[in-house]
């Protein structure tokens, strides 16, 4: 942080403009920790009070991802965790939540499920109280499950009809080529799901499948403890065991869907996490290639051919592995043309170092966009959790730092013959 001089003399002279202003090398980033506190022997609490503001946010992870279970059920029950208890129903929970200013939301990965609570400080633990006693006494009542059920059933049945969420079904299914992260939900997996299977798994990934908890907001000592107390009682011993060794099946796989006019693609491999020596530095492979508005696939695939509204790459992260992706829709009469744009980007790189100007382009725009995700203590602990799954410290981020800054045109290209072989890909599109 700067700290204003207190001697500095404030003038009405009017800037310059014609003059370019200083550039400034970016050096180290000082970064925030939370502080950790055991909730059993294996789960804890992160901490970040450092809030110049009123606000607050806990997160609490359960090992109750769509790998678990049979399919579709970690879905239904994540869906279901205010639907309502023996003495109170949805509406009640729900508005209880509401009258103290909560937001409450849920997410769901492959490998974890994320219940958010967003509040003022003060009515924080308030809210978790509300939200404590609808997660563990959620009676899954038949009318809440049924109607959840058939509303899903029929998004299911809409979705079936949209091009991108074929592509994305089959890009799983070839991607992971697995029988726990590849498989999806068939229209049939939602009559097969019943009451009990629902029980059973919120019985053993939520009541005792609590993974960590994350808590942002000026809050003092005792609330803190109030929590430990709440969420221990959602500890327990499971230890899942995530896929490590997972191989993408190479090819280009193409579903017809009649009367469709666009076309949606989807490219990519098995790939790594944070924990690769090639991590950092790919990223800026990726930039150049698809992660920003000015990256070479978005120059050329939009704004030179003009075959789709929007084109981009990116790098997802699992527990034990990753993977790298390029998605679009593009007309039906462009499909073939825009797979014959990506795979020359991709050779390009192999082909030809990338220009300096360039490069350095994309080095000021990612190092901008770090110290902006690094704005903040919301923003700081979600880096930090981002690290926390892999035990790496948060000098990982002023290290990445150091490889944008270093990385060299030669390096950019020995990554991309190494990563970006067009026979590597898992290429599948649906139109």
């Amino acid at each position: 942080m700067i700290q204003p001089n207190d001697t500095t003399k404030h003038t009405s002279t009017s800037l310059d403009r014609t003059l370019q202003p200083e550039i400034n090398q970016i050096g180290k980033i000082d970064f925030i920790k939370p502080r950790v506190f055991d909730i059993s022997g294996q789960t804890k609490l992160y901490f970040t009070p450092d809030v110049p503001n009123e606000t607050a946010r806990i997160d609490l992870y359960f090992h109750a991802g769509s790998i678990h279970g049979n399919v579709g059920v970690a879905s239904f029950v994540n869906g279901l965790i205010l639907s309502g208890t023996a003495t109170k129903s949805s509406t009640e929970i729900n508005t209880a939540i509401n009258d103290l200013g909560g937001y409450y939301e849920s997410g769901l990965s492959n490998e974890n499920a994320v219940i958010t609570i967003h509040a003022l400080r003060e009515n924080l633990v308030a809210i978790l109280e509300i939200l404590s006693d609808a997660l563990t006494h959620v009676a899954f009542h038949e009318k809440e499950v049924t109607e959840l059920l058939a509303d899903r059933k029929q998004k299911f049945k809409v979705n079936l009809e949209k091009v991108s969420f074929l592509a994305q079904r089959s890009f799983q299914q070839h991607l992971f080529n697995d029988q726990l992260y590849g498989r999806v939900v068939q229209e049939s997996d939602f009559d097969a799901i019943d009451i009990s299977m629902l029980k059973k798994f919120h019985q053993a990934h939520y009541l005792k499948g609590l993974q960590k908890v994350v808590v942002i907001g000026n809050l003092p000592q005792q609330e803190i403890d109030q929590i430990l107390d709440i969420t221990g009682k959602w500890t327990g011993d499971l230890n899942p065991v995530f896929a490590k060794d997972l191989s993408n099946l190479k090819g280009v796989n193409h579903q017809v869907k009649a009367g469709a006019l666009q076309s949606a693609i989807r490219v990519g491999r098995i790939l790594f996490n944070k924990t690769h020596a090639d991590y950092a530095d790919f990223l800026v492979l990726n930039t150049i290639l698809g992660d920003y508005f000015g990256s070479r696939l978005m120059s050329n695939i939009r704004e030179d051919k003009g075959y789709t509204y929007g084109i981009g790459s990116m790098v997802a992260e699992l527990h034990e592995t990753g993977y790298f992706v390029i998605g679009t829709e593009v007309g039906t009469d462009v499909r073939e043309n825009t797979l014959k744009e990506i795979q020359f980007e991709l050779k390009n790189l192999q082909n030809t170092l990338v220009d300096r100007e360039e490069l350095e382009l994309v080095k000021n725009y990612m190092l901008g966009q770090l110290l902006k995700s690094a704005d903040g203590p919301y923003n700081m602990t979600d880096l930090y959790m981002g690290l926390e799954p892999y035990g790496l410290s948060m000098d990982f981020y002023n290290r990445c730092i150091e490889s944008i800054q270093q990385i060299s045109p030669e390096r950019i290209q020995a990554l991309a013959q190494k990563y970006l072989n067009w026979e590597d890909m898992t290429v599948v599109s649906a139109g």
